[in-house]
């Protein structure tokens, strides 16, 4: 099908691929690229739609938002376009992370803005809910290890989100990876519009987020971090009640949501969650790392491998054990040192060869005596703080079957036995190759740019010269890999494995990486380092 977008349009649905539509004469070709093949949905200033990109083979698909004030009023339009031009920046700034859409395109058309975005396949939060039923305290606290490190690092980048909320978090299809969309309503450090005789921008001017998830200084135009923390725990309330907060009682006294009496979770958590609520922005947690603290890993490790157990699908074991081990890795409480992580991390892995012992399955979920796959690749912290992969090999590829699948439009390599290719010199731009095997792989001067190494094998590889320009690194294992002359301008290194790797003559200017990690690698006098400097650590 063709969907119209002209907002007037009395009938928008046509036949595919025709270049006019049927009822008003619009062309449906937008850019001459996107064709919308259906409406998503729609909110107080733009519309969503599915659509195909013809320009590109295979014609993926994509989303397209476009700017659809319900009203007319010339203020209300100016805070659409404020909204619209923040959103494209914000995504511009912080779509290097796997968890986040990515965009595309940004332009106008006839009066009418558009942005073009990456199309995440998977259910809501909210759909989840509403079909699988609620969430136990186990769900929950899998659910806030994986939520809060991406919470993170957007704050990091100086942006609030003011929109958290279950319709806005989608787990992936392809990776059951749980994804933040809708960045209409973010605030950020971004220069404003220039104010009006009441000091106020047509965006200021107006409460942004949902009633109800969003916390009092926030609908008071006073929107901070924490913000988003409340924001998270009300989404929590509705995994462990399936009620919206409209469904829920408050107090009239201090306006706290009445939620306790509803959740049958343990004293601990409730704690957690009581304070992420907290009316008063000033008792409430600041940050999403001290969210990760105060959670713990250790307290729930039991129940966390006995809710495992009752589970059928060993894949999703396996996600679980995953993202266990990144909430203890990430997290930073004193009281869990790297001693004690490498004992959490053990018994887990202890739990899962129990598991697939029981299952007749090896530990990383293949079939006993299979010969196809290996384990999945998990990040290990040992006693000295260095990571190693236990390597998982999915599907194999060649170098020209890698090339081929790129230039027909495919961007996700995530998991793939890519080991002793020869890539050099090749375009892979904005290519997720999420845990991914690029043991040894000649990457020598590739354009690599904004793209998904996170929890990837690049043990020796070669990426000399390669443009690796806001890169996603996360737990990444870099040990001996040449990065010689490399642009890391602004990639995210955190959590990554240097030990040996080669940064001489590499710009690492407004990367995201620590002084511990550059000091397990070799610099040089010509490596730029994250503060522009040239030189010596």
């Amino acid at each position: 099908m063709s969907y119209c977008l002209n907002p007037i349009c009395p009938n928008p649905e046509n036949v595919a691929y025709i270049q006019r539509c049927q009822s008003c004469g619009s062309r449906l070709l937008l850019r001459d690229r996107y064709r919308v093949v259906e409406p998503l949905g729609q909110g107080g200033f733009g519309a969503t739609f599915l659509a195909n990109d013809e320009a590109l083979p295979g014609e993926p698909s994509c989303v397209i938002k476009q700017l659809r004030p319900s009203a007319t009023a010339p203020h209300v339009l100016q805070m659409a376009r404020e909204l619209f031009e923040r959103e494209a920046r914000t995504l511009g700034q912080i779509g290097n992370h796997p968890q986040v859409p990515r965009l595309l395109d940004y332009f106008e058309e006839q009066e009418q803005f558009y942005l073009v975005q990456e199309y995440i396949s998977g259910a809501t939060l909210q759909q989840e809910v509403k079909l699988k039923g609620i969430l136990s305290e186990t769900g929950v606290k899998q659910f806030l290890s994986e939520i809060l490190p991406l919470l993170q690092y957007i704050h990091e980048q100086n942006v609030i989100h003011r929109d958290i909320k279950p319709a806005n978090l989608i787990r992936r299809t392809q990776d059951a990876r749980m994804v933040l969309i809708d960045f209409g309503a973010v605030k950020n450090q971004v220069s404003q519009a220039a104010t009006n005789q009441f000091g106020q921008t047509a965006l200021t001017a107006y409460a942004i987020g949902t009633p109800g998830f969003a916390p009092p200084e926030q609908m008071a135009m006073r929107p901070v971090y924490a913000s988003d923390i409340y924001a998270l725990g009300v989404t929590c309330i509705y995994l462990l009640t399936g009620k919206t907060p409209k469904d829920i009682d408050y107090n009239p006294t201090t306006g706290e949501m009445m939620w306790e009496q509803l959740v049958q979770v343990s004293d601990h958590l409730i704690s957690v969650l009581r304070k992420m609520l907290d009316v008063s922005v000033r008792n409430r947690y600041q940050s999403a790392q001290e969210v990760l603290r105060a959670l713990e890993i250790e307290p729930y490790l039991e129940s966390l491998s006995k809710g495992l157990l009752i589970k059928s699908d060993i894949e999703v074991k396996e996600r679980t054990y995953h993202r266990l081990e990144d909430s203890a890795i990430l997290c930073s409480n004193p009281s869990v040192a790297a001693t004690g992580l490498a004992q959490v991390a053990a018994a887990i892995r202890a739990r899962r060869a129990k598991i697939a012992e029981g299952s007749g399955l090896e530990p990383g979920g293949m079939r006993q005596g299979s010969a196809i796959g290996k384990s999945t690749s998990l990040p290990n912290s040992n006693s000295n703080g260095s990571q190693t992969q236990h390597s998982k090999v999915g599907r194999k590829l060649d170098t020209q079957g890698l090339l081929t699948a790129y230039l027909k439009g495919r961007r996700d390599f995530a998991l793939h036995d890519l080991n002793l290719l020869n890539l050099q010199g090749v375009d892979l731009s904005e290519t997720n190759f999420h845990s991914a095997q690029l043991q040894k792989t000649n990457l020598q001067g590739a354009n690599l740019y904004n793209s998904d190494f996170g929890r990837a094998s690049l043990t020796k590889a070669n990426l000399k010269d390669a443009n690796l320009s806001k890169a996603y690194f996360n737990h990444a294992d870099l040990e001996g890999a040449d990065l010689r002359g490399a642009d890391l301008t602004h990639a995210y290194l955190s959590n990554a494995n240097l030990r040996g790797t080669n940064l001489c003559g590499a710009n690492l200017s407004g990367a995201k990486i620590s002084d511990e990690q550059l000091a397990l690698a070799k610099t040089n006098w010509m490596t730029i380092r994250p503060n522009g400097k040239r030189g010596l650590l």
